[in-house]
């Protein structure tokens, strides 16, 4: 009996507990009924039409959540509210709500005529939507993004401007969206430094033009729209790993995952022969003559990174220690990473040329894990 009690006991605990955690959630949406629904009165509303069974209704529930704690302060001002129109369907009958979930703008309150909300259903469209309307600023502190926001007027102009293009088609009610949209920001933030690669977004609900002219059927679909005008459908895994492989193969860039270049970053094939030469010659005469014709090589090459080249030889001609001890210093600079993304692109370009006069020993393995 007892054990019984304790077993009760602790179920309404939990019960308890559980609809604290809910109310919690929405404590800032006020939830509407046929017997407080007057009670708005003339105060402008943005009322959520919703049925607990309705599966985009879960999904924009925890947004609907954090938009009414986001005008918490304002609710003599504005009222962020949902109706139940399962349960209450007189008032759904009232509005004339055909699907789940509706959102509805009451300018004037419940008492005058409201307005259907169609724009995108992110907290950032909503709590802009509700700013717009009211001129009441929300408590959100909007997180920088490094993912383009692209729109039926300007998408155009981004991808005839010459640049290489990763654009996802989204729905802010998707699930697969929500899930990629941290892998998206962190593919973007790799390519943030990189002049001729735009990561970009577009609320495929909302700019229905540009969704409809490229065949988007469902969500998330993600397309590469390349320099040279060319259009290629992303089918790929949708890792950070994945999306950066892909945009490096078709733009021409050398990034790694978390923003670093990779190893291969301004290294120059015809070059590296050279450094090889060099690092093989068995006699002083020998590497002096490699060291000329290299020299003259590092001079007459186009490539950006040539000019590291030459200073190398130079330095690793005069200094043989030079290159294990350059290369230390630098791998220790960019892991502390306190420079701008500039200077620490500069500073991986370096060290992934001058490694190449310091071969790869066991010791130099050990020497880089302990860093």
């Amino acid at each position: 009996m007892l054990g019984k009690r304790i077993i009760l006991g602790a179920v309404a605990t939990f019960l308890t507990l559980a609809s604290t955690v809910l109310a919690a959630d929405d404590e800032h949406v006020l939830a509407l009924t046929p017997d407080n629904f007057e009670s708005v009165g003339s105060t402008p509303a943005l009322i959520k039409f919703y049925a607990p069974w309705c599966g985009h209704c879960k999904n924009l529930e925890p947004t609907y959540n954090e938009l009414g704690a986001a005008f918490k302060d304002q609710k003599e001002k504005v009222i962020i509210a949902k109706v139940n129109a399962d349960e209450h369907r007189a008032l759904g009958n009232r509005f004339n709500i055909k699907g789940f979930p509706t959102l509805k703008w009451f300018p004037k309150g419940v008492h005058g005529e409201p307005e259907e909300y169609s724009s995108g259903r992110d907290l950032e469209a909503l709590s802009k939507f509700v700013s717009d309307r009211t001129g009441i600023k929300s408590s959100i502190k909007k997180a920088v993004s490094a993912v383009t926001v692209l729109h039926d007027t300007d998408f155009s102009k981004h991808i005839e401007s010459g640049k290489h293009v990763l654009v996802e088609f989204y729905a802010p009610w998707c699930g697969h969206c929500k899930n990629l949209a941290p892998t998206y920001e962190k593919v973007a933030s790799a390519f943030a430094n990189e002049e001729n690669v735009v990561v970009a977004n577009v609320d495929a609900t909302v700019e229905k033009g540009v969704a409809e002219k490229y065949g988007v059927k469902g969500y998330p679909t993600i397309k590469f729209f390349a320099a040279d005008g060319s259009v290629e459908d992303y089918s790929g895994d949708r890792s950070e790993e994945a999306f950066v492989e892909f945009i490096n193969k078709r733009a021409g860039t050398f990034r790694a995952p978390g923003g670093l270049l990779n190893s291969e970053a301004g290294r120059v094939a015809e070059l590296d022969v050279h450094v090889e030469k060099y690092v093989k010659a068995a006699t002083p005469d020998e590497k002096k003559k490699v060291y000329d014709e290299a020299l003259k090589a590092a001079t007459a090459s186009a490539a950006e990174s040539a000019k590291y080249y030459a200073r190398f030889f130079d330095k690793v001609h005069a200094s043989p220690e030079y290159a294990a001890k350059e290369v230390a210093r630098l791998e220790k600079l960019i892991i502390a990473a306190t420079m701008s993304q500039a200077k620490l692109d500069e500073f991986v370009i370096r060290k992934n040329v001058l490694i190449q006069f310091n071969p790869v020993t066991p010791e130099a393995v050990a020497a880089h894990e302990e860093l």
